[in-house]
């Protein structure tokens, strides 16, 4: 390994160790992004060793994002359907080799993933807000 390639993985492994549950969140969002792209690519490509490879690292994250649902806060108990959904849709993109279903997948994680963003913005402005007024 190049000193370059090892700082940058103590850099990854930093950012995960020190981030906060909703940066942690955000970070699985953009990283089933990553896998949803390849998979994508990789059934274009025609290489279904790497497509399955890159659907199940994004059905895994999906199931992390699912067991770290609390089911005694509402938005979970909706949250809960589509993550289902998405897992499902998953497995037909891999049976099938669908591209597009890959695609509707993303669009829904862009969606959470953006949204997300949005909260921990609010939830930071409200936190130095708080601190401000002390």
């Amino acid at each position: 390994m190049t000193a370059q390639t090892n700082a940058l993985n103590a850099y990854k492994q930093n950012s995960v160790t020190t981030a906060s549950p909703g940066e942690l969140t955000l970070m699985l969002y953009n990283g089933c992004l990553k896998f949803l792209g390849k998979a994508k690519i990789a059934i274009e490509q025609k290489n279904i060793e790497e497509k399955n490879y890159n659907i199940q690292r994004s059905q895994a994250i999906i199931a992390e994002l699912m067991s770290t649902l609390n089911m005694d806060i509402e938005i979970s108990k909706q949250m809960l359907p589509l993550y289902e959904y998405m897992n499902h849709r998953l497995i037909e993109a891999n049976i099938k080799n669908d591209p597009s279903i890959i695609e509707e997948v993303a669009g829904l994680v862009t969606e959470f993933r953006d949204t997300w963003k949005e909260v921990i913005k609010i939830t930071r402005k409200q936190q130095y807000a708080n601190v401000e007024h002390v």
